[in-house]
């Protein structure tokens, strides 16, 4: 699976630019284990112990499908480089790194329920951060328009100061730190995955600089690693008042609902805030067969947000964007997610993959009602949404 050289793209005048993938195998040697779920607890009883949900074969079928699916003559592919130290401390914590790198000394630990650092994770986890900084550098050089950095460990609920929910180290908040310390005036960060991006929204709480957006499924906090709840209501402080958008959506809501709640919150919120640089944060554990997830995504609503997101930044960041792997735990269908939502990225006139799935029954009625109180919500108390 190392990178190689791509064919160029076929000619086609709605077909916009390519993809710059940046990976790296090496982010293959996180072994997180089997057991009942992601508790690596085997009871005795079980003939067949499942492997833990954020395991190596997740990542293996997103870079095939990427490779030899059908969407490969449009994919330029970089190798990932392993983070340095000090470049993690612009996010997180020196205790915290130092607490990481003596577990990984002493062969490992269960830092937090289910995240599970063993012999291999921590260089996995600084070739993730790594490969997600080469991405976003690749595009403030200006060497392309559009990159995807394909990581693990996930990194979005990781906190400045403890690990949470399978990640480690916060990839996409430290290329989000990167993009600041390189002149970008204001970054919005856009996360799609099925759990509330707690992590990168606590680095940046107080913060009017990134505007977090988070749309996940309204699931709580589920305990010390996670205490955020991810409710409409934690907006940010200090000067990062109103800069930290939750988007709590009610199980099942599916592809219109997602849609809906994109074009009546996100794309508004954006539109004011008028950002220099744009970061999607995908997770494909919102989609309709995900062991994590109940949002009942398909292929359509993840093609449709990314042809979203495009469009949003071509209008504000002369097109740059960075997009940053997290979640996505069905082993098939989340590379067919991931491959529909890259071609929304690229404005393909047509799907270039059917859905294996075809079709999945929906009523978002009950999500649009949601979907206007918290847009109501938020023009009442968030200043510079007033008036939308």
């Amino acid at each position: 699976m190392a990178a190689s050289a791509s064919p160029s793209p076929p000619s086609s005048p709605a077909a916009e630019g390519i993809i710059n993938v940046f990976w790296d195998d090496g982010m293959l040697n996180h072994d997180t284990g089997k057991g009942v779920f992601d508790t690596g607890i085997d009871p005795g009883f079980l003939e067949v112990l499942e492997k833990h949900p954020e395991n190596a074969d997740r990542i293996k079928n997103m870079v095939s499908i990427l490779k030899r699916g059908p969407i490969s003559p449009y994919i330029s592919w970089h190798s990932g480089i392993p983070a340095h130290i000090p470049q993690l401390l612009s996010f997180h914590t020196p205790d915290y790194i130092n607490e990481l790198v003596e577990a990984d000394k002493a062969g490992g630990k269960m830092v937090c329920d289910g995240t599970v650092l063993n012999p291999g994770s921590w260089g996995a986890a600084l070739l993730a951060v790594g490969t997600t900084l080469s991405a976003m550098k690749h595009v403030l050089d200006g060497h392309g328009k559009i990159a995807y950095a394909l990581v693990r460990p996930p990194g979005h609920h990781a906190q400045p100061t403890m690990a949470d929910g399978y990640c480690f180290l916060n990839n996409a908040g430290l290329a989000v730190q990167l993009a600041l310390n390189s002149g970008c005036g204001k970054v919005v960060v856009i996360d799609i995955d099925v759990h509330y991006g707690n992590g990168t929204a606590e680095g940046f709480y107080r913060s009017n600089k990134v505007l977090t957006i988070s749309l996940h499924m309204n699931h709580g906090s589920w305990g010390p690693s996670h205490p955020q709840n991810g409710t409409v209501d934690e907006l940010g402080e200090g000067e990062g008042f109103g800069y930290n958008l939750n988007i709590p959506l009610p199980n099942g809501t599916g592809d219109r609902g997602y849609v809906h709640a994109m074009t009546e919150l996100v794309v508004p919120a954006i539109q004011k805030f008028e950002p220099n640089m744009i970061v999607l944060v995908v997770g494909q554990d919102s989609s309709a067969f995900d062991p994590n997830g109940r949002q009942c995504l398909t292929m359509d609503g993840y093609r449709e947000m990314g042809r979203i997101v495009r469009s949003l930044a071509d209008r504000y960041s002369g097109g740059r964007l960075l997009i940053v792997q997290e979640g996505g735990y069905h082993v098939t269908y989340s590379a067919y997610c991931l491959h529909a939502t890259l071609e929304g990225v690229l404005n393909l006139p047509l799907a270039l993959l059917s859905d294996p799935i075809a079709y999945y029954p929906e009523d978002e009625a009950f999500p649009v009602k949601v979907i206007e109180s918290i847009k109501q919500y938020q023009n009442d108390v968030i200043p510079f949404l007033k008036g939308s």
